[in-house]
């Protein structure tokens, strides 16, 4: 078995997290008007504004400056923060972002009551790293192909961890499977049977 290690660029991102409890509506359109929101993206949006507001709050209290979007991306409630001098809300491997996120879903919860999958990024974190995992689940598919061996990936958090899966199983002939317990959790790629 080969071991891969990953960039050591900071470093975050989630998503083996939280199920949302969300219950999908159907839009309803009537002739003549115009389509309305879902009861659930509303809901989404909702949380998303919520968590802003968290955010904002903590961002005073820190005396940083950034600009927060609110939005709903991907069938979950996302709050996005922009500007510069924010590397210490990342922090060391996207530490402090988790820590921030997973805050920002207990105020969310707070409020509704229902838990949320919230996705927050800070300067565009979470986008570059997604690049960073493409490149490392790459290398690790063309690893497996060419010597017909499992590749081990070093320890990663959720996010990133869906991240790499999401690249393993869009490729053929490969497939991926998390192992270990947090925080040592981690990915072996494989040759599919």
């Amino acid at each position: 078995m080969t071991d891969t290690s990953i960039p050591s660029a900071e470093q975050s991102l989630d998503e083996e997290t939280t199920p949302a409890a969300v219950t999908e509506d159907a839009d309803e359109v009537e002739a003549g008007t115009r389509e309305k929101k879902s009861p659930a993206e509303s809901d989404l949006f909702q949380q998303s504004e919520i968590a802003a507001d968290y955010v904002e709050g903590l961002l005073d209290i820190l005396d940083y400056d950034g600009d927060i979007d609110e939005l709903v991306a991907g069938g979950r409630p996302v709050v996005e923060v922009v500007g510069a001098g924010l590397q210490n809300l990342v922090g060391q491997r996207g530490a402090t972002l988790e820590a921030l996120q997973e805050l920002a879903r207990l105020a969310v919860f707070r409020q509704t009551g229902s838990p949320s999958r919230l996705l927050l990024d800070v300067g565009g974190y979470r986008a570059n790293r997604r690049k960073e995992l493409a490149a490392v689940a790459k290398n690790a598919v063309e690893k497996v192909k060419e010597h017909g061996e499992a590749v081990r990936l070093e320890p990663m958090n959720a996010f990133e961890r869906k991240c790499v899966h999401d690249v393993v199983n869009a490729m053929s002939g490969v497939e991926s499977e998390s192992e270990g317990v947090e925080p040592n959790r981690r990915i072996i790629v494989r040759p599919a049977d």
